[in-house]
């Protein structure tokens, strides 16, 4: 039997696809990339924002013309936009033969045979039950190195314009010695750079120890012998502390780059966000991982045109990106979904305003970014080689300040031919907006 997994999001999403291709591997069973070529399709669905939404409804819909061709036996629909919509799903979209939750994917197996046998199923458990996780995972890594290791489940934060505490459930950590135990296996099948994510990684192991515990955490990661990278992403400021801070400065498998969303500058848009920060507090934070972690790199995301938003708090957002000259940034026109606070507040953008905010942000930004790759000239940074362009006769990788799919690219010619998923030394003898390029040595 051929299985399809068509993973859409971020990349939790794609862990918890890892995580069921696990439960699913076994004996006759094969996985393919192609759903023209499967028996079963499972798609793994978003919907954070207006745009995953779509993707994922124009994904399920393209593959349930499969179903009605009889190209295929039985089609899964799992994740946030199963959870959220779900009998809007299971009335619109008949070809659908399961619809499972986010908190039962780890029951994928028991599912999958049920509809082979002709049965419909619905699988939700409750959202604050944590999933199991597989021996088998099966990675998805395209540069056959890097791995992403889900260290907690759910969100307490309840910010007025996110959906993820109804359709993930509240914070729930993984114990360490689970982690442990998959980092380990990861490592012996061939990753090296280890992604820590969450919808927050900060908080980790609150729920479990009575204490933040990322510093132990990745303190026993370190210790994994054959990881080289250790990333950490979904940081919020205002639970980064001393000891995260000295742990990362520290070690040296610990990637000094941060990703810190902090969403906005203006301290009234931060109160109506429900954000528990003000712009001193993330300027103060910004400051001491500065100091103490010398040539950190810092990535943020923002959300333009919150409502309510006033052309004085968009200026003072431009001001603080100006001021605070982030490494890699982001922005996200502000998505209006359906049951959050925010969507029944008044002072509703314009679309064409929270596009045009964007862009005047991204358009600084982009400045930004030029102006501190420029001071890299001349520069030797390790990089992860990620492929070869053979139309340009170069070869692209990405550094430790860059994570994958969002940031930028190191552009590198050599004197000999480079496997995917080594690591080499580039010497950076040009850059543009975005990007590096050089030469190996």
């Amino acid at each position: 039997m051929n299985i399809c997994m068509i993973s859409l999001g971020c990349d939790k999403n794609l862990s918890d696809s890892e995580m069921m291709l696990g439960f699913l591997k076994r004996k006759n069973v094969f996985f393919t990339d192609d759903p023209e070529n499967a028996d079963v399709v499972i798609i793994n669905t978003c919907c954070f924002i207006l745009d995953a939404k779509k993707e994922s409804i124009e994904t399920i819909l393209r593959i349930s013309r499969l179903k009605r061709e009889n190209k295929i036996k039985a089609l899964i629909v799992t994740g946030c936009l199963a959870e959220r919509y779900r009998e809007e799903i299971r009335k619109e979209i008949p070809e659908v033969d399961a619809i499972v939750g986010t908190s039962g994917t780890d029951r994928i197996e028991t599912v999958l045979k049920k509809v082979l046998k002709g049965k419909k199923e619905n699988l939700f458990e409750d959202l604050n039950r944590l999933p199991a996780v597989s021996e088998n995972r099966v990675p998805s890594s395209l540069n056959g190195v890097t791995g992403y290791l889900k260290i907690a489940e759910g969100c307490d934060k309840h910010c007025t314009y996110c959906i993820i505490p109804d359709l993930r459930g509240k914070y729930r950590s993984y114990p360490i010695e689970t982690l442990l135990d998959q980092a380990k296996k990861m490592a012996a099948e061939g990753i090296r750079e280890l992604i820590l994510v969450a919808q927050e990684t900060t908080l980790y192991g609150t729920d479990l120890y009575g204490r933040k515990s990322l510093d132990r955490l990745l303190t026993k990661l370190c210790a994994i012998r054959d990881l080289k990278w250790i990333r950490i992403l979904y940081c919020y400021p205002e639970e980064i502390t001393e000891s995260l801070i000295r742990t990362i400065q520290k070690e040296d498998k610990i990637c000094k780059a941060l990703d810190m969303p902090i969403q906005h500058a203006s301290n009234p848009i931060l109160k109506k966000m429900g954000r528990k920060t003000d712009q001193e507090e993330i300027t103060g934070m910004i400051g001491r991982l500065r100091s103490e972690i010398p040539g950190i790199s810092l990535r943020t995301t923002l959300i333009s045109g919150f409502p309510g938003e006033t052309e004085a708090d968009h200026k003072e957002l431009v001001k603080f990106v100006k001021q605070m000259k982030f490494d890699r940034l982001g922005v996200f026109p502000y998505s209006r979904e359906e049951n959050t606070p925010a969507y029944f507040f008044p002072d509703q953008i314009p679309s064409k305003v929270k596009k045009q905010r964007r862009n005047e942000i991204m358009a600084v930004q982009q400045k930004i970014s030029a102006s501190l790759l420029k001071k890299k000239k001349g520069k030797v940074i390790e990089v992860l080689v990620e492929g070869y362009l053979p139309k340009e006769k170069v070869y692209i990788g990405r550094s430790a300040a860059d994570a994958p799919d969002v940031d930028g690219t190191v552009f590198f010619t050599g004197d000999r031919e480079y496997l995917t998923g080594e690591f080499v030394r580039v010497k950076i003898s040009g850059s543009s907006e975005y990007d590096l390029e050089g030469r190996t040595v």
